[in-house]
């Protein structure tokens, strides 16, 4: 557990983010002139991801002491919500990728941080193990 200590305010701080990227796809126009983007698509979709990977890191922190390998799935997953969003959220508001391959870069880390979780979860321990916290 003490590895994972930074997780849940990480995953809140993701979680806010998506509310508030949810909030300015709504309030942004369908297709940027500039960029020829759709801008609220893109934020809906960094949004999207972050509303749900939040939660997820909130569970793997509760699951922990019987998950296998949560420490590694949980930094997978986060790495992957910040270069796959912030590539979105770059792309949206100033037409330029975060860095190249950025956005896949997240999406396999991503797809990896789930890989990880099925593995630990088929390994599950059996019992809690006592973490002194």
């Amino acid at each position: 557990m003490p590895l994972l200590r930074p997780v849940v305010p990480v995953a809140a701080l993701i979680g806010l983010a998506g509310v508030a990227l949810a909030a300015m796809a709504a309030h942004a126009a369908p297709a940027s002139a500039a960029h020829g983007l759709d801008i609220s698509r893109l934020l809906y979709t960094a949004s999207a991801f972050c509303l749900v990977h939040a939660p997820v890191l909130l569970a793997l922190v509760a699951l922990s002491p019987r998950l296998r390998f949560a420490p590694v799935a949980a930094g997978l997953l986060v790495a992957g919500v910040l270069l796959f969003c912030g590539d979105l959220v770059m792309r949206a508001r100033y037409g330029i990728a975060l860095f190249p391959m950025a956005a896949p870069a997240g999406g396999f880390a991503l797809m990896g941080g789930w890989l990880v979780l099925a593995i630990g979860g088929l390994f599950a321990r059996s019992h809690a193990v006592n973490n002194p916290d």
